[in-house]
């Protein structure tokens, strides 16, 4: 079976910062904009750097995304930067006319998202964000899952033409990924073979999943993992040919299991491939303040909750 070897925990949002200051050198294109939260997007290196090219907003999302989708008729790149609640509930208007409809290639880069926010408590815990910008149409929705993906991630979106949705965390988390990568936006990418289970994850969840299998492959039990980092457009490909060859599926996400990476899988299986899934995914509640690992073991986000789940699909094939 092959392993995954966690390098030391990073945070994600240090990977978004890391790539927006490399894209500062390589891409004169790119501006950024940030409401009030420099420090938490870990900003500050393209601030210093660039600052003809970086605008303090304030507390004034719906008008950083106004800016934002202006800045791109003069052939701009603009990143906008704030926590994922604010990124998209408070502004879902401003997105939906300004850069949705009118097709502006804004990057809509989205921190602390989901319940490992912590201590912040629900109202800050946003976990209806994917659902939200995914019905967009011509929306892209890209939800890495560790260091350097992010950092990836964040320089490849540059490069795409249109709207992105780019969501990322707060807490620091496994660090497993190549940090040579090319990441290639709609490209699953898989980690683990196996024969009795498919196990499709995104974002934290990822690293949970891989946990997951080991605990399975001790109890028998095959598990294939997928990691979903772009859930809009979705690699129906690579779920479908999986599926095909274990038989059944397990959705894992730091979301609503209402519209959400499990819902988008199970269009792609109702429409092609009618396959037993469980989800694992918060159950149509909000969050609540506590550390992100109380947070996530309370919820049943976490590999644990993976294996109970996978356990309980294969049983239903």
């Amino acid at each position: 079976m092959k392993t995954y070897t966690n390098t030391g925990n990073k945070d994600t949002r240090s990977g978004f910062g890391a790539g927006l200051t490399e894209l500062g050198k390589t891409n004169e294109n790119v501006v950024a904009l940030c409401a009030d939260l420099i420090g938490s997007l870990k900003m500050d290196d393209f601030k210093k750097n660039h600052p003809e090219r970086f605008f303090q907003v304030g507390i004034a999302e719906a008008n950083m995304i106004g800016l934002a989708a202006g800045l791109t008729i003069g052939g701009k790149i603009p990143f906008t930067g704030t926590f994922a609640n604010f990124s998209t509930g408070r502004v879902y208007d401003q997105i939906r006319q300004s850069v949705a409809y009118s097709g502006k290639n804004v990057k809509i880069c989205a921190s602390h998202a989901g319940l490992t926010l912590g201590e912040d408590g629900a109202t800050h815990q946003i976990l209806e964000d994917i659902g939200l910008m995914k019905m967009l149409p011509g929306m892209t929705v890209i939800n890495p899952c560790d260091y350097n993906q992010t950092k990836a991630a964040t320089i490849a979106i540059a490069e795409h033409e249109g709207p992105v949705y780019l969501r990322f965390g707060r807490p620091s988390v496994a660090n497993f990924t190549p940090a040579d990568q090319k990441f290639e936006i709609g490209k699953a990418l898989h980690l683990l073979d196996g024969t009795d289970v498919t196990i499709v994850a995104t974002g934290h969840l990822v690293w949970e999943a891989l946990e997951a299998a080991k605990t399975l492959n001790e109890k028998g039990i095959s598990a294939e993992v997928i990691n979903i980092h772009t859930i809009k457009p979705l690699d129906d490909t690579a779920i479908l040919k999986s599926v095909k060859k274990t038989g059944c599926i397990v959705t894992a996400e730091e979301h609503n299991h209402l519209g959400g990476l499990g819902e988008s899988v199970s269009r792609v299986l109702a429409t092609n491939y009618p396959t037993p899934q469980e989800f694992v995914a918060t159950n149509d509640t909000f969050g609540e303040s506590g550390t992100p690992a109380q947070l996530m073991e309370k919820y049943g986000l976490n590999a644990e909750a993976i294996v109970k789940a996978a356990e309980t699909v294969v049983k239903r094939k």
